[in-house]
């Protein structure tokens, strides 16, 4: 992953206006938007732009798509859709406000009981 975010605040994706960047992983980078058509905060995973080429990663990235899409429980984020705009392609998720696990160890270990019921 690079270590500059591709995106900057203010670019759009379709309706989607980036606020600002939340982080990356070995699948995309996640960037926090603003649904202009619908007032509304979302969060927008790219495919960074230099791997939208390799075909194995835009495939998986397209399945991730489709499971995500026939998939609603209250702890997995909702899929809105999917934008396309300039050569980049984004999955528009439901944002969730929070902390990650890595920001939260950071305070100190977890007691058991709140380990077992994140981990169910």
């Amino acid at each position: 992953m690079p270590g500059t975010p591709s995106l900057v605040r203010g670019v759009r994706l379709d309706v989607y206006e980036v606020l600002s960047f939340i982080g990356a992983g070995a699948m995309g980078e996640v960037y926090l938007a603003r649904d202009t058509r619908l007032g509304r905060e979302v969060a927008l995973k790219i495919l960074p732009a230099e791997v939208t080429t390799d075909r194995d990663r835009r495939a998986r990235f397209e399945r991730e798509a489709r499971v995500l899409a026939s998939v609603h429980h209250p702890h997995i984020a909702t899929l809105f859709g999917v934008a396309d705009a300039g050569g980049t392609t984004a999955l528009v998720l439901e944002h969730v406000a929070g902390v990650t696990v890595a920001e939260r160890l950071r305070s100190g270990p977890m007691p058991s009981e709140t380990v077992v019921r994140l981990a169910r």
